[in-house]
This record gives structure tokens, sequence and C-alpha cells, in this order.
């Protein structure tokens, strides 16, 4: 285990919507490897493995920036555009999905908006939401 995945922050379940329920988790990240060990500390744990979506977004201090989608198209980027906003770097923030069975529509971007500001303000990174 890396250091960034000893420093995984897991908010657990933010919100539940039509079935489906959002969490969120973050750490520490400097380069697409910690953001790798991060990601794959974190499915160590069974139910966020299970998860339908485990999508994130990282803003390196280099200028690089990351993302996956996770098959929840878009979702990387809405998590990009908050870390920019609240000028955090070498942060990954990690939005997982489990699918409840019912179609969000574009509401599925606001609870990701939702979870990413929560874990922004639990961390001390204010976190507005944007839309």
């Amino acid at each position: 285990m890396t250091a960034e995945a000893d420093r995984l922050c897991k908010l657990g379940v933010v919100l539940t919507d039509r079935g489906s329920k959002y969490a969120v988790s973050g750490a520490p990240v400097r380069d697409r490897a910690a953001v790798d060990a991060v990601l794959k500390d974190l499915k160590r744990d069974k139910a966020y493995a299970k998860a339908t979506h485990n999508t994130w977004g990282v803003q390196l201090s280099d200028g690089g920036r990351l993302k996956g989608d996770d098959g929840e198209a878009g979702a990387g980027m809405v998590i990009l555009r908050m870390l920019e906003r609240a000028e955090l770097a070498d942060h990954v923030i990690v939005v997982t999905r489990w699918y409840g069975g019912k179609h969000l529509g574009g509401d599925r971007f606001r609870h990701v908006q939702t979870c990413v500001s929560a874990y922004l303000q639990s961390n001390g990174h204010g976190g507005k939401e944007t839309g």
C-alpha cells in the first residue's frame, strides 16, 4: 500500500436517489501511479469493488488533468471542474455510484457535484456547488 492509499478518506454514502446510492472518497496524490494505487486500495473494499461506477478526477500540480468516467459518461469532467474551482491540486476525488435500477438523467451530475462538495467541505477545501 502506498502512502497515498494510507491517507484514503471515505465519506461513505452521501445521498440516495431512486435506489441509487452515491459515496465519495479521496486522497492526496502526486502522479498517475498514485491515482492507480488509491483506486486499487478503494476497490479492496468489496462494496466499492461491486459498485456500478467509480468515477474520479485529479488535477496535478504539474498541470496534468486526469479523469475516469468508469461508464458514467461526463462524471469525471464534473469532478475536474469542481477541483479547478476549489483550486485543489494533487488530490484525487472518487465518486462511487451503486445503480438503483432507474435512470437519473441529468440529476446524476448534480449528485456528483453534491458528493464532491461534501468531500471538499469535510476536508477543509470549501467546496461550493456548481451548476
